[in-house]
């Protein structure tokens, strides 16, 4: 991929030392325009980068809400467009800026604003507006922050062999911004930001005050289970039993929220399978989780059912997942030599063994 740089703006962001003077401060080191940035060394040090960012794949419904990599949206009050937007303002100045003086100015002003971020650590702020002659003729703008790498040495001379860098920075671990967001190859959805944190630090989202996230893929399953939930109980209660459908509707509420969720022995087989059924036809890679006594399986969504059974065996829980195929991890296993019983032969084991009560009943 093709990358040509229109114009960079470099800053060294300082938060302790006396450069920053006991706060947070910046310092403006250079901006370049194309022919610069040509001849540069922070050209060596980028390269690649830009294509890497353009490349790296985003969900706008993450699987967790520590995913690396997220797509942002300017936010709205209905009725208004883009430009109500000051975060858009913003970046649209930068990114089609005609100048390099102008395109300082403007980098001046984010810049001020990214240094008073809570928590923002030092190092370097590099602003750039390129463009993708390969795909499109617009410019993309792409914001980098490069934090200072500690203990770092270099090889001085015979007597003192090795002498500390002051201020070094790596492309290692480069949080980026880039808007708008490409989609596709050549397709800008103006709307977006993709924001990428390789970090626990949020500093981005602190930052972009009017840009918003969409809900994790956790979320929304929440979300849709609680409306099947509501739906269920309609039918199940009438409006004179209004006080036990709250009761039941808060106990729901309180075990979708939970981290740590059992089974609520509520819904028939056949309940069970309609709603998953419904889940899976809007998202059908869904997963299924769930752990027996510490032991953990994964698996579709769309295979509880069919492929994924769950039992009860006196006090017991009883998990049958059946498949054509069965292959083990990189560690052999006396597992891997079994004849596998018949599942009759299983089923009456784990019968007898509840009417018991005993662990140690052999198989008949």
């Amino acid at each position: 991929m093709d990358v040509s740089v229109q114009y960079l703006s470099f800053y060294v962001i300082q938060t302790e030392g006396p450069e920053a003077q006991g706060g947070k401060r910046y310092k403006h080191y250079q901006t370049l325009d194309a022919e610069d940035y040509e001849d540069s060394e922070i050209r060596q040090f980028l390269e690649g980068e830009f294509a890497r960012i353009c490349r790296r794949k985003a969900d706008r419904n993450p699987a967790t809400e520590a995913a690396p990599t997220k797509i942002g949206r300017f936010v709205t009050e209905p009725g208004y467009g883009l430009d109500s937007n000051p975060n858009y303002n913003q970046f649209e100045r930068l990114r089609l800026a005609e100048t390099a003086g102008q395109f300082q100015a403007e980098g001046e002003v984010l810049a001020e604003m990214y240094t008073a971020t809570s928590s923002v650590r030092g190092g370097a702020l590099i602003l750039a507006s390129a463009k993708l002659p390969q795909y499109l003729n617009e410019p993309l703008l792409f914001i980098l922050k490069c934090d200072f790498e500690p203990k770092i040495a270099r090889i001085s001379d015979e007597r003192n062999l090795i002498s500390q860098v002051e201020m070094a920075i790596s492309a290692r671990n480069m949080k980026s911004i880039q808007y708008p967001h490409m989609p596709e190859p050549g397709i800008l959805e103006p709307w977006e930001i993709k924001v990428h944190q390789a970090s626990h630090a949020r500093y981005f989202e602190d930052f972009l005050k009017f840009v918003e996230y969409g809900k994790t893929k956790p979320e929304i399953v929440g979300e849709q289970v609680m409306g099947l939930v509501r739906r269920f109980m309609e039918e199940k209660w009438r409006s004179s039993e209004e006080e036990e459908r709250q009761q039941e509707e808060e106990k729901f509420e309180i075990w979708a929220a939970s981290d740590k969720r059992e089974l609520q022995e509520t819904w028939t087989h056949e309940q069970v399978v309609e709603a998953t059924r419904q889940l899976a036809d809007r998202q059908p890679d869904l997963e299924f989780q769930v752990k027996v006594d510490g032991i953990s399986v994964r698996g579709a969504m769309a295979d509880y059912g069919s492929k994924i059974h769950i039992a009860r065996s006196g006090d017991r829980y009883v998990l049958l997942i059946e498949g054509t195929s069965l292959h083990f991890g990189k560690m052999v296993s006396p597992i891997e030599l079994l004849q596998p019983a018949g599942l009759e032969e299983v089923v009456r084991y784990l019968l007898s063994r509840a009417e018991a009560d005993n662990d140690n009943v052999p198989w008949d």
